[in-house]
């Protein structure tokens, strides 16, 4: 039976063009100076990767441990299946500060529920192939959510540089924390203030030196003179430090005891936070395999990569993780120091879990001030002036959709904010491909092709050139620009060129069939020429050819009566031309008609 179950899972993975053990690449033909290489780039990153874990798990208000396990487990768990040789997973700003602010108001108990639906999501979405819907975002959403998040991270960090404390009503929009720092300046203690600056001023200075081990050198030498100053200089007390610790019997964590009830009620509360930092750890996820398939040439499958940070997360939701994402910092590192295999994070994860049980009890004298000035270090450098004068000035949409993201991120959550950035992108975006422009163009007396002069007599026959899309969004529009053509009483005859026209679905067809029938009620007749094998598959299926033709007994029998001529694309004009032939028996003409071409000026007149 489980070997059934096994061939049944491993074929559901080949259909979705998954790998089942991408990792065994890497074990295939292993060699020493692979090792070597791949143990320094592990080191680096593992100095790295516990403060940072450390970093934002206080961020996420959750005890340092909860950065320090899922920095350990992501990075052992998700090279199994990665995609990427140079991937490395754990906590990151984006993700934790969601936790923060969505999390604030229940148990942490509730925490490994929250993984595991995160978990539940990215692998459900990497079998349905959600990841290739990533790439639609609009970049003007992202730097929008960026933007507010890293001004959020600041300003929630803020409290613990100044040592003061804030009610958690007070910590979950941008707008209750400064108005909460307000009402504590006045316990506003120096120590902190100090610390804080001191860790900004060195974190600066070295990324000068050693950009990439700034982070952890800082941590490391103003812990020590925070340490020393605790026993030489009146008002250093234990409270300004961490006094969090690590060890092993911290990894596993307390399951909620929930019957059947409440955890239909617990999974309700969370799916919104869970779909949210699902969303997130995808999105970043894909920018960092982007960002370094660019780099290295190595092909990129989001898929793939979204199925690894859902079994990621799956791990450790029962080994008090947090949600892991894909990080860029620590996977820029990773490859920057040489790693040349997916091992590289399997070793990082190791020396992850070595130094978190040699330096457990060390971890306490960490200043928590010190902590969020990095983590406020860090969310400066998320912010890009130059991306947000881009979206700014780029358009009209673009602006509106940056504006509208950030405003949303700093009033409200950050879930809905990234949400609702992408539905006004989208909203925007079908606004703006749903706008037909039809402009009357005839024939002059020297042949070519110019606009037509305003006068009183109009054609009997007009040539109505459809291109672009003709999904649902642009389908009522397109009918009633038609409508407004049909409306003059000397046409007798419209012909659709549907050449370039695209995406037809079912409310394009039922706009066309009410087309028809408004054309046929007041003596005119519709034709469409140039028809894709696309098109043609769609009016078929839908039923509209019986409809679009005037006797549908003899559309069957008679091939010269019909009212749909395909494309040719040995002579394209050939469709037209059969299409003229054809209206000119339907309104009786023996005359050549006098020829009105109508067209989408922005395109391409030839």
């Amino acid at each position: 039976m489980l070997g059934t179950l096994f061939r049944q899972m491993k074929r559901l993975v080949v259909d979705n063009d998954l790998e089942a053990f991408p990792l065994g690449k890497s074990i295939r033909g292993y060699s020493g100076k692979r090792f070597n290489a791949d143990i320094r780039a592990a080191l680096n990153v593992a100095l790295l990767a516990i403060p940072q874990g450390m970093a934002y798990a206080s961020l996420a208000g959750l005890p340092v441990y909860y950065g320090i396990t899922c920095s350990i487990i992501a990075s052992i768990s998700a090279p199994i299946l990665s995609g990427s040789s140079y991937t490395v997973l754990g906590p990151t700003n984006a993700t934790a500060f969601l936790v923060f602010v969505t999390m604030g108001a229940y148990d942490v108990s509730l925490m490994p529920v929250l993984v595991l639906l995160v978990g539940i999501i990215l692998i459900m979405g990497a079998f349905f192939r959600v990841a290739d819907l990533v790439q639609y975002v609009s970049r003007s959403v992202v730097v929008g959510y960026i933007t507010g998040a890293a001004i959020l991270i600041i300003a929630n960090q803020l409290k613990h540089v100044l040592g003061v404390e804030l009610e958690p009503k007070e910590g979950r929009t941008f707008v209750k924390v400064i108005v909460g720092l307000g009402k504590h300046v006045a316990d506003v203690t120096w120590a902190p203030v100090f610390i804080g600056g001191l860790t900004a001023g060195l974190y600066f200075t070295l990324r000068r030196w050693i950009k990439r081990l700034a982070f952890p050198a800082t941590l490391v030498l103003v812990t020590l003179i925070a340490v020393l100053l605790k026993d030489q200089v009146k008002g250093f007390d234990f409270k300004d430090f961490s006094g969090d610790t690590f060890s092993l019997t911290q990894v596993l964590p307390t399951m909620p005891q929930l019957s059947g009830a409440e955890l239909l009620d617990t999974i309700s509360i969370l799916f919104g936070t869970a779909l949210g930092v699902a969303f997130l750890a995808s999105l970043e996820t894909s920018v960092m395999s982007k960002t370094l398939a660019s780099r290295t040439g190595e092909p990129s499958n989001l898929n793939q990569d979204m199925l690894s940070v859902g079994v990621a997360n799956l791990f450790g939701s029962f080994l008090s993780g947090m949600p892991a994402s894909g990080s860029l910092t620590r996977s820029a590192l990773n490859f920057a120091s040489g790693a040349v295999t997916r091992l590289s994070s399997v070793y990082g994860g190791l020396f992850c879990l070595l130094g978190a049980v040699l330096l457990g009890d060390v971890v306490g004298y960490v200043p928590k001030a010190c902590l969020a000035a990095l983590v406020i270090c860090v969310a400066v450098t998320l912010i890009s002036p130059r991306s947000i004068r881009i979206c700014m000035n780029a358009t009209g949409s673009d602006a509106a959709v940056v504006t509208i993201t950030l405003i949303a991120a700093l009033v409200a959550r950050l879930d809905t904010a990234i949400f609702l950035g992408t539905a006004v992108s989208i909203a925007l975006y079908l606004k703006k491909a749903s706008k037909p422009h039809l402009t009357e163009y005839e024939f002059n007396q020297e042949g070519q092709l110019a606009e037509a002069e305003k006068r009183e007599q109009r054609s009997s026959i007009s040539i109505v050139h459809v291109e672009g899309e003709l999904f649902f969004g642009a389908a009522e529009l397109f009918r009633t620009q038609i409508q407004h053509v049909c409306v003059d009483p000397n046409i007798k005859a419209i012909i659709l060129r549907l050449k370039n026209a695209r995406h037809l679905d079912a409310t394009s067809v039922m706009a066309l069939e009410e087309l028809i029938c408004f054309m046929r009620e007041r003596d005119r007749h519709l034709i469409i020429s140039g028809a894709s094998p696309e098109v043609h598959e769609v009016l078929k299926n839908s039923g509209l050819l019986d409809v679009l033709d005037d006797d549908p007994e003899d559309y069957r029998t008679e091939e010269k009566d019909r009212n749909l001529f395909l494309n040719n694309p040995f002579n394209p004009n050939l469709s037209t031309r059969d299409a003229l032939i054809r209206a000119q028996q339907v309104i009786g003409g023996e005359e050549e008609p006098d020829i009105r071409i109508f067209f989408d000026p922005s395109k391409d007149k030839k």
